[in-house]
């Protein structure tokens, strides 16, 4: 790759998040060079305290900018559960309190629904995704997956609930028994993602 190429920082230290970021990014901006926060020098991350998936997306986008000087990609995301009135929502990460633990988030969520009927069970995946320049120029878009809780962990790929979610386009396994690029095609994170991309890629240019 080009070491002229533009750079992006991806706000995230989760490997997994940024794998899956990347991979939907490089299908819309081949040229561009992907970094993580790992690749950057260290700085003093913001808490997330914005009541929305957009403004805890900017939050984390902009202290990247302001702390490297280069442009940033940052997304959160959450699982909404109709049962439970849309929580955990933007705490979806810290449901089942600090250190941050996708095993004990997914406990508490199948204990919280234990006695719901199946018919009750819906749910729905936001991810935000902000970009930010320098300049200050701010881009935002949401991307939205509908489906149900299932009653049982199942599937080995994707991370945080993908282990009880099923789609409504493929409600036959859970988004962590689909292949990334199944995932990809009809995830939250892949609408958002390829609905900026473009965007991101006439702004770099």
């Amino acid at each position: 790759m080009s070491t002229d190429s533009p750079r992006v920082v991806v706000a995230t230290r989760n490997a997994k998040k940024l794998e899956e970021m990347h991979r939907i990014l490089v299908q819309h901006l081949p040229s561009v060079t992907v970094l993580g926060l790992d690749d950057v020098t260290p700085f003093d991350e913001p808490v997330e305290d914005e009541p929305t998936f957009a403004g805890n997306a900017l939050l984390k986008a902009r202290a990247s900018v302001a702390a490297t000087g280069l442009p940033a990609i940052a997304d959160d995301s959450g699982l909404c559960v109709d049962a439970l009135n849309g929580m955990p929502g933007v705490l979806s990460a810290r449901w089942s309190g600090p250190p941050k633990s996708d095993a004990r988030n997914n406990e508490l969520l199948l204990a919280q629904l234990a006695d719901v009927p199946d018919e009750r069970r819906g749910a729905h995946f936001v991810c935000a995704v902000a970009f930010v320049r320098p300049d200050g120029h701010e881009l935002v878009v949401e991307g939205r997956m509908d489906g149900a809780v299932v009653r049982e962990v199942r599937g080995a790929g994707g991370f945080g609930y993908d282990v009880l979610f099923v789609a409504d386009e493929r409600p036959d396994v859970t988004t962590a028994e689909l292949a990334r690029e199944e995932k990809d095609a009809i995830s939250h994170r892949g609408r958002a993602l390829r609905e900026i991309a473009p965007q991101v890629a006439a702004l770099l240019g």
